[in-house]
C-alpha cells in the first residue's frame, strides 16, 4: 500500500495482491446466475473510473446510483471512487417526487440507473439542469440515454486517484423515517473503519463465508453486509435484484446456502412465519444480524428454535455507516441491543445533558471513527445532530445494571402515560409474543379527558381471527408489561407504513389517528 487511502485500493485491488483474484467477489441469484470475481471487478472499476474521465466528470462531482443490487453496483461504486467522484446511493423503492428532490438537493452531475426502474426515475429528471449524463444498466437506453456496456466502451483504464482517508468518499440519504431524506457524507476512511469494528470483531467474517443480506446495498447497513465486511477479508457476496419476500428468502437460504444471513425484523418475522408453516430445509447459516429497528425478544428466540443459529440484534444508522452496538457471538440476550462495539464509545443523558443512571431512560449518543462529517446543506441539522466528536442518534434506550443496552423506543416517539414515561417498542414486543400477531406499532391517542393513552395498529398472522385476537390482546399485554402500559384502543391493519429500510414509521399513524 502507498500513501493513497482510496477505499477502493484496501477493498478491491488487494485481493489481486494477495492472490485472490479468482475468487468470486459477487455471484447473483435468482433470475441470473452472473458472477464477478475479485481480478475482474479490479479490471472493472478501472475501466468505470476510465470512463467517468473521459465523460468529463471531475473530482468531487457527484453520480447518482438508483441500482438493484446487481453485478454492475460493485463496479460503479468502487470504479467512481478509483475516479474520485462521489457516488450517491439511493433507494430504489421511492416515488418520482423525492427522486426529483434528492436529484435536485444533490446536484448530481450524472445519474446511473437500472432499466426496471427508468419509468419511475425519467419523470424526476424533468427540468433539472444538473444531470449531463444518465446512463442505463440493463434493457434498452432511451433517447437521451447511454448503455452501461456503451459508457465504457473504448475507455482507458484509471487507476485509483490518490486521496487522503478524510476526503469525501460518497453519500447516502438518510431513510426519512421522520420527513424529508437528507444527504450523509462519509469519508473513505469511514469503510475500512466499520469493517475493522463490527466486521472483524463482531461478526468474525471469514473469507470463506458467502453472505446475502436481504437488505439492499443503497441503504448503510446492506452497504456494510454486501460490500466493505465481505470485501474486506475476500469472502463471496450473493446478490438478488428483486424483492425479498418470506418464501424467496427461505429459498435463497435453502438453494444458495450462505453462510451470514443479514435481514431486519419486518423481514425475520414474515420468514418466520412462512417457515413454521412450510418447514425449513437443511441450510448452511452459521450466523444472522439484525437492524434497522429493534428485533422483538420473541422473534429471536423462535428463530432460534427453530434454525439453531441466533439473531445478532445490533444498532447503527446512517450517520454512522453501520452498527455501533450490538449482541455478539456467544453473548446474545434477546430483548436487549447488546453493548458497545470495539471502535466505539456509548453514552446516554435525559433532557439537560446529564448522563443516566442504570435504570433511567436516555438519549443515545456514540462516538467512532466511522461517523459522516456531516449533512449536505443543512447547516443547522448537522449542528444539532454533530456534536464535536458525538453523534446524538435520536434513540431513547435504559442501560442495565450489567451494561447491556435495552431499546425504548425514537426520542420522538416516547410518551408519557399516567406521568411515566412509555416505550412503544416495550409494548410492541408484548404484543407480537400473542401467537396471533405478526407486527405491531404503539402510537399515543387522547382519550375523551386529552390525556394520552397508548394505541395499537395490530397486523395479524395468516389464518388468525380478528376479534378472537383484539378480544385477548389487553389482558394479555396487562400480563407482559404491566396495568398501565396496556393498549386502550386497538386496530388491526393490512400492513404498516414503513420505510424501505423496514422502519416502521409511527408519525404516519399518529397523523392517521389525528385526522
Amino acid at each position: 500500500m502507498t500513501d493513497n487511502q482510496n477505499a477502493a485500493l484496501y477493498f478491491v485491488d488487494r485481493h489481486v495482491a494477495e492472490g485472490r483474484a479468482a475468487k468470486p467477489a459477487f455471484r447473483e441469484v435468482g433470475g441470473s446466475a452472473r458472477s464477478l470475481s475479485y481480478g475482474a471487478l479490479a479490471e472493472r472499476t478501472d475501466l468505470v473510473a476510465g470512463a467517468f474521465e473521459r465523460a468529463g466528470f471531475r473530482a468531487e462531482e457527484r453520480v447518482a446510483c438508483i441500482l438493484l443490487d446487481q453485478i454492475e453496483y460493485p463496479e460503479v461504486f468502487w470504479g467512481a471512487l478509483k475516479a474520485g467522484v462521489v457516488p450517491v446511493a439511493l433507494n430504489t423503492l421511492l416515488v418520482s417526487a423525492v427522486y426529483a428532490f434528492i436529484l435536485r438537493d444533490s446536484r448530481a452531475s450524472c445519474l446511473i440507473v437500472s432499466h426496471a426502474l427508468l419509468d419511475t426515475v425519467l419523470p424526476a429528471i424533468e427540468g433539472n439542469d444538473h444531470i449531463r449524463r444518465i446512463v442505463v444498466v440493463g434493457g434498452d437506453a432511451p433517447e437521451g440515454t447511454l448503455g452501461y456496456d456503451r459508457f465504457l466502451e473504448g475507455a482507458a483504464p484509471l487507476p485509483a486517484r490518490e486521496v487522503s482517508a478524510d476526503e469525501c468518499a460518497f453519500w447516502l440519504y438518510s431513510s426519512g423515517s421522520t420527513g424529508q431524506p437528507k444527504g450523509v457524507r462519509h469519508v473513505h476512511g469511514a469503510l475500512k473503519a466499520t469493517s475493522d469494528s463490527y466486521g472483524q470483531q463482531v461478526l468474525g467474517i471469514r473469507e470463506e463465508d458467502v453472505i446475502f443480506s436481504a437488505a439492499k446495498i443503497f441503504f448503510a447497513y446492506g452497504l456494510g453486509n454486501a460490500m466493505s465486511f465481505p470485501m474486506a477479508v475476500g469472502a463471496t457476496t450473493l446478490l438478488f435484484d428483486g424483492r425479498p419476500t418470506p418464501d424467496i428468502a427461505a429459498d435463497i437460504i435453502a438453494r444458495a446456502r450462505p453462510t451470514i444471513f443479514c435481514g431486519v425484523p419486518t423481514l425475520y418475522a414474515a420468514t418466520l412465519a412462512y417457515l413454521e408453516k412450510h418447514g425449513l430445509e437443511e441450510h448452511a447459516m452459521r450466523l444472522c444480524i439484525s437492524a434497522g429497528e429493534a428485533l422483538p425478544e420473541e422473534i429471536g428466540t423462535r428463530w432460534r428454535a427453530l434454525t439453531g443459529v441466533d439473531i445478532l440484534d445490533g444498532v447503527g444508522s446512517t450517520e454512522m455507516l453501520h452498527i455501533f452496538l450490538s449482541n455478539r457471538p456467544g453473548d446474545v440476550v434477546y430483548g436487549t441491543s447488546g453493548r458497545a462495539v470495539p471502535g466505539y464509545d456509548l453514552r446516554c443523558v435525559d433532557e439537560t445533558g446529564a448522563e443516566i443512571t442504570p435504570g433511567g431512560i436516555g438519549e443515545l449518543l456514540v462516538r467512532g471513527a466511522s461517523a459522516a462529517e456531516g449533512y449536505w446543506n443543512k447547516r443547522a441539522k448537522s449542528r444539532a445532530t454533530f456534536e464535536g466528536e458525538w453523534t446524538r442518534t435520536g434513540d431513547k434506550y435504559e442501560i442495565t445494571g450489567d451494561g447491556r443496552y435495552v431499546y425504548c423506543g425514537r426520542t420522538d416517539d416516547m410518551f408519557k402515560v399516567s406521568g411515566i414515561w412509555l416505550s412503544p417498542f416495550e409494548v410492541e414486543q408484548a404484543l407480537v409474543a400473542h401467537p396471533g400477531v405478526l407486527e405491531a406499532a404503539i402510537v399515543p391517542q387522547r382519550d375523551e379527558a386529552g390525556l394520552e393513552k397508548p394505541k395499537a395498529y395490530v397486523v395479524l398472522q395468516e389464518g388468525a381471527d380478528s376479534d378472537a385476537v383484539t378480544a385477548e390482546l389487553k389482558d394479555f399485554v396487562k400480563q407482559k408489561v404491566g396495568n398501565w402500559k396496556y393498549p386502550r384502543w386497538i386496530d388491526v391493519v393490512e400492513d404498516l407504513p414503513k420505510t424501505a429500510t423496514g422502519k416502521i414509521q409511527r408519525f404516519k399513524l399518529r397523523e392517521a389517528g389525528e385526522a
